[in-house]
């Protein structure tokens, strides 16, 4: 991966094992914002006369980078503003399957509005839970991470593609923020029905953007109520206020959005074979490594698909150890969260070794 550290010129002075809880900012990046603003600086409104062509684009480039189509793709500041919008779309008798201790930006969000809910176990056994939950509670809603922010642990997709064929009516909503952006991933072929994710983290796209993808027969389920003077403006949304119109009421920062287009373009340049190659080394290299050393959980140890990150066992010293030496992570549940991605290399986990 050359030329990685003048792209992300933090990885010169620090182990950066943190892109779960926060990517970088990239040189290319960092070149669009600057020149974004200068443009605002010297033209001011006439910039943003552009604004709606330019947030087609953004949602044409997304569309296309998940294989699928701007007509079913919205754009937010965040995944927790589309979702909590989507959430309006339904009934009060919804029924509701969680995972027990999923994003909190997830359950918070379902919990607060009343619904009818069932939890599944996050453990070594995740599908089978959730697939018993379904035929136990008839849910018409499953909601999960794609990978769990305290452990990493990742759902198996061939799995979530057989629970909705055999569940048809079963809407499958996933949030991708601890995924998007380590390996190509065809909504379409998936059997997830809306995807949405913030792409601060494995995008390394910045605050202030996310995106929801949705496949077009759930339209016909859904009606969010939010409305706005942006709801019938685009490309892509209608006088009658369709899917995305209604996901989207108001305006969209084009600079936050220009950035998510541009970290894209880094990623497309730097390509997912690489960059998915880059992480499965590492994170093959880090599980040898902590499962020697008795670092990781008994749940973690017996699964066979796992995320780009681990909680290690380690306590607060421990962290401020690491941090004091330059070693970027997070205290997350019982231990230290360690992320990466494909900008780091062998030599940061063996730094990271040296100082546990």
């Amino acid at each position: 991966m050359k030329n990685l550290k003048k792209e992300f010129p933090l990885t010169s002075s620090y182990v950066h094992l943190n892109t779960a809880g926060s990517g970088l900012l990239s040189e290319t990046v960092l070149d669009f914002r600057q020149n974004h603003d200068l443009d605002y600086l010297v033209l001011g409104s006439i910039l943003k006369d552009e604004q709606g062509a330019f947030i087609d684009k953004v949602r044409e480039d997304v569309a296309r980078f998940f294989h699928h189509t701007p007509q079913y793709t919205s754009l937010h500041p965040s995944f927790s503003i589309g979702f909590n919008a989507l959430l309006e779309a339904f009934d009060a008798n919804t029924r509701f399957l969680l995972l027990d201790v999923d994003y909190p930006s997830i359950n918070w969000a379902v919990e607060q509005r009343g619904f009818d809910i069932q939890y599944a176990r996050i453990d070594e056994w995740l599908e089978d839970n959730i697939e018993q939950a379904v035929i136990k509670h008839k849910p018409d809603v499953l909601c999960l991470s794609l990978i769990q922010y305290l452990n990493g642990i990742r759902i198996d997709f061939e799995f979530l593609k057989q629970l909705k064929e055999n569940n048809p009516g079963l809407l499958i909503i996933a949030d991708g923020t601890q995924y998007v952006g380590i390996e190509d991933f065809d909504f379409g072929q998936s059997g997830i029905d809306i995807l949405g994710a913030s792409a601060y983290k494995w995008l390394n796209a910045g605050y202030g953007n996310a995106f929801f993808l949705f496949k077009p027969a759930v339209e016909e389920r859904l009606k969010p109520k939010n409305l706005g003077f942006g709801s019938d403006r685009g490309k892509y949304k209608s006088e009658d206020f369709n899917l995305i119109s209604r996901m989207e009421p108001g305006h969209l920062d084009t600079l936050n959005m220009g950035s998510l287009q541009a970290a894209l373009g880094l990623v497309r340049k730097i390509g997912f074979a690489s960059i998915t190659d880059q992480i499965q080394k590492l994170q093959q290299f880090a599980f040898e490594a902590f499962a020697e050393r008795n670092l990781l959980s008994d749940e973690v140890l017996k699964r066979k698909i796992h995320g780009p990150f681990y909680t290690i066992k380690g306590d607060e010293k421990t962290f401020e150890k690491l941090r004091a030496n330059d070693v970027i992570c997070s205290l997350r549940g019982s231990g230290i969260r360690v992320s990466f991605h494909y900008f780091n290399t062998e030599s940061d986990i063996q730094k990271l070794l040296k100082l546990i």
